[in-house]
């Protein structure tokens, strides 16, 4: 039997984590940083991924790269074994949010989102699990939402990505498991983020909402959702697969 330390340990792993430069992904990268993982973080900006990666210290890099060009995410993969190693581990982070009538809202702007969570997600776990299967197993890690489960006005695009994702990691997990690759997602609750933040200035009644129906009676915070990811992505959690873990104060069964 493992060891407590050994079982959280993520020493000599190396994590790729889209939108890591900020928010959710950067509570990510610091809590795997202290399982003792390396991080690659990846965005578009590189002034921000430059100062995370400041913040973290010499178990951090980053590669920019837009998430959306989903054709490049095989070369994405092999910048990042050229320049650090085989990743074990990828967190798919990154993510737009669009508050917009249903009736209001394009097919552009819709499919903008679908692409930005779901298309490139899929054609990066696919690139990754291409080099997971050569060393022998990894972890695929999907941020799915709240609004995932519940009904929520005026984020139809946002509800219908992350909703995507409990089919696609079902499905991964399954298929991938003989690979020893495993596929799980956690459905943050509402967490303190710049994403968050954006998503409330026009609705103001909406935190005093939010905090009614959570009952630990706060939002979360970033490494609260990055612990859990540490948890489903190391050894204590070898037989978990094709999960999707609720880390939201316990909102999704609040009255």
């Amino acid at each position: 039997m493992l060891g407590y330390s050994e079982a959280f340990s993520l020493a000599g792993e190396i994590a790729i984590i889209t939108g890591g430069g900020t928010g959710i992904g950067l509570g990510a990268a610091r809590a795997f940083i202290a399982a003792g993982a390396r991080v690659v973080l990846v965005g578009r900006r590189a002034d921000v991924l430059e100062s995370a990666c400041n913040e973290l210290g010499g178990g951090a890099s980053y590669e920019t790269h837009d998430v959306t060009h989903t054709e490049r995410a095989p070369e994405l993969i092999d910048r990042v074994i050229r320049h650090v190693g085989p990743p074990a581990i990828l967190v798919n982070n990154a993510g737009v949010h669009l508050k917009k009538a249903a009736v209001e809202t394009t097919e552009d702007e819709f499919n903008h989102v679908m692409t930005t969570h779901v298309t490139a997600a899929f054609a990066l776990s696919r690139a990754a699990a291409r080099a997971m299967r050569e060393r022998g197993g990894g972890n695929l890690l999907f941020m799915a939402s709240m609004a995932s489960f519940m009904g929520i006005p005026k984020v139809a695009a946002y509800s219908a990505a992350k909703s995507a994702y409990l089919g696609l990691v079902r499905s991964l997990a399954v298929e991938l498991a003989p690979d020893g690759i495993r596929v799980n997602a956690i459905a943050p609750g509402w967490i303190e983020t710049p994403m968050l933040a954006k998503a409330m200035e026009s609705d103001p009644r909406r935190r005093a909402r939010v905090l009614e129906r959570t009952p630990l009676g706060r939002m979360g915070h970033p490494e609260d959702i990055g612990w859990a990811a540490v948890y489903l992505c190391s050894k204590a959690a070898n037989f978990v697969n094709g999960v999707v873990l609720p880390v939201d104060g316990g909102a999704a069964i609040g009255f």
